[in-house]
């Protein structure tokens, strides 16, 4: 006698990959340096020594990490130019763009919010 097929088990890690994915970009987008080289990347194209400049104290080994994870998940492309000493280009995709938007958005919240989180912090500091 044949099993009967249960799409709800299929479904569930399906949905579980799903949020898994959500989780692992949220991550990327949400740690210390990501932001950061997108804001810098803007839109034009840099050279990774100027990213490096722009986004200090960033580590060498850092920036390269990040850029690497960012260029995995297209939001940034890399460009090698077969010069002496090698030219390396780095610019934001389509998908980058449409994450720099969200990023001011959210910059242009922290600016506004700024003075009442400080308030709030003070607060809560004085009756702790």
């Amino acid at each position: 006698m044949s099993q009967p097929l249960m799409e709800a088990p299929d479904a569930a890690l399906c949905e579980e990959a799903r949020l898994a994915l959500i989780r692992d970009v949220l991550e990327r987008i949400g740690d210390k340096w990501s932001v950061v080289v997108i804001c810098q990347l803007d839109d034009t194209t840099r050279r990774f020594n100027e990213l490096s400049r722009m986004s200090r104290p960033i580590t060498k080994r850092m920036l390269s990490a990040t850029l690497q994870g960012l260029e995995r998940d297209g939001l940034v492309t890399r460009t090698v130019y077969d010069t002496k000493p090698p030219r390396v280009d780095y610019a934001l995709t389509p998908r980058g763009i449409s994450l720099l938007k969200v990023v001011r958005d959210l910059a242009g919240w922290a600016e506004d919010n700024a003075a009442g989180i400080l308030e709030s912090r003070s607060g809560f500091d004085a009756r702790t």
